[in-house]
């Protein structure tokens, strides 16, 4: 199981790749999204589903974070809606200026 974010740390503007390899990965899984926002706890803003692509056993999205001095939060879903959210915790990084 792995989650891997490049670049980090990261700045505002930067695109940051996201590679998914968990619990949702599986033989008949259709579709992974990354479901991602900015904010911190439990408020998040612009909140946004990228459809992720298959890629050599792994799914992988990009995303651009324009909103400085924030952090983005996400988490995981399949076509079927079901969750990985590293346990309720989701996964969150800080976004420098």
């Amino acid at each position: 199981m792995g989650i891997i974010v490049h670049p980090l740390p990261s700045n505002n503007g930067n695109k940051i790749r996201v590679k998914y390899n968990g619990v949702l990965n599986t033989a008949d899984t259709e579709q992974i999204y990354l479901h991602a926002g900015l904010g911190y706890g439990d408020k998040w803003n612009y909140v946004t589903d990228i459809a992720m692509k298959h890629n050599e056993g792994n799914w992988i999205a990009d995303i651009r974070v324009e909103d400085h001095d924030n952090r983005l939060n996400f988490c995981f879903k399949d076509s079927a809606e079901h969750w990985d959210n590293n346990n309720g915790d989701n996964w969150s990084y800080k976004i420098f200026k």
